[in-house]
């Protein structure tokens, strides 16, 4: 296993974790400056990724944050978690609406990462290339701890295929602040899907996050750190991105080693590994599925006649 150029600290996790990025971010500036280039290696699987072309960066408008706020979907979640979301996102610190990225993945594969991102942070341990360290609390509750002052839990309220909302109450007590840093983040991630000739699925996927941080001084450090943390939540969305774009493509040329590396990885339960196994597994299957329907769609294009009405 070799890994060269990057930190050891995390590239920063999917949505789930990234009210982690976050508040670390506010104490630390060093994360600023992702690593320039990559090239990792696990013992099962070959991952690679060059520096990315200069993508569009995200927006913080009001609104953008009205539009965001009105888009999710209250009257599926229940007076519980409304409250909790509401009470963050009327009056956030920070709020940001990531630049969209798209990817080739499998749309079950994709989700099962969304829901579970300690299969990410597993692989990276594996790689080498994080300190983070994560434990499922529940079926949709995690806790993850940075290694440098940042503790957080965060809470998927909703799910579907489109859209999922992710809660967070964390803290930041390392270092680089005299007291304990406490924060609240929503973050919804809206993905939409569409099939190519091919049967590949292109998915793209953006992000909004709404932080509110409790301490006093909130307004300076947003007014501060905010146009910092701002560059490099979009910088590590779209890496995050990339990565699982890898995942998915390794899942169709390489899927019985993505299933035996799936099988090791720290930090994940049994019966979640063997669901990414499984998902894994399924990968050509669904893909050949799509590729058919795709063809048998075409001919009935071609043979059905059109019929013009006078």
């Amino acid at each position: 296993m070799r890994c060269r150029s990057i930190r050891r600290k995390f590239i920063p996790s999917t949505v789930a974790v990234a009210i982690v990025a976050a508040a670390s971010l506010i104490g630390n500036p060093s994360w600023a400056q992702p690593p320039r280039e990559t090239a990792i290696a696990t013992p099962s699987v070959q991952v690679s990724h060059d520096e990315p072309p200069a993508a569009p960066t995200g927006q913080s408008s009001r609104e953008l944050r009205t539009a965001a706020i009105a888009a999710i979907p209250t009257s599926r979640l229940t007076p519980a978690a409304k409250q909790r979301i509401h009470s963050i996102v009327e009056r956030p610190t920070l709020f940001r609406h990531l630049p969209t990225q798209s990817i080739d993945c499998d749309p079950e594969l994709f989700l099962c990462i969304a829901r579970q991102p300690e299969l990410l942070v597993g692989i990276w341990e594996v790689m080498g290339i994080t300190q983070v360290q994560t434990e499922r609390l529940d079926e949709y509750r995690l806790l993850a701890r940075d290694g440098s002052g940042t503790t957080c839990t965060v809470d998927l309220v909703y799910g579907d295929r489109n859209t999922h909302i992710f809660v967070a109450d964390g803290f930041y007590d390392g270092k680089l602040v005299a007291s304990k840093l406490t924060g609240k983040g929503v973050f919804v991630l809206r993905t939409k899907y569409e099939t190519r000739e091919t049967g590949l699925v292109v998915v793209a996927g953006t992000l909004d996050c709404f932080v509110h941080l409790d301490n006093l001084g909130a307004d300076l450090i947003a007014r501060t750190f905010g146009p910092l943390i701002g560059k490099t939540a979009d910088n590590n969305f779209a890496e995050t991105a990339k990565f699982i774009g890898q995942i998915g493509l390794t899942a169709r040329q390489n899927p019985e080693g993505l299933q035996d590396l799936g099988m090791r990885l720290p930090q994940v339960n049994q019966d979640t590994r063997r669901k990414f196994v499984d998902v894994v597994g399924d990968v050509d299957r669904r893909n050949q599925a799509r590729m058919e329907s795709r063809a048998l769609t075409r001919s009935a294009d071609r043979t059905d006649p059109i019929l013009t009405v006078r």
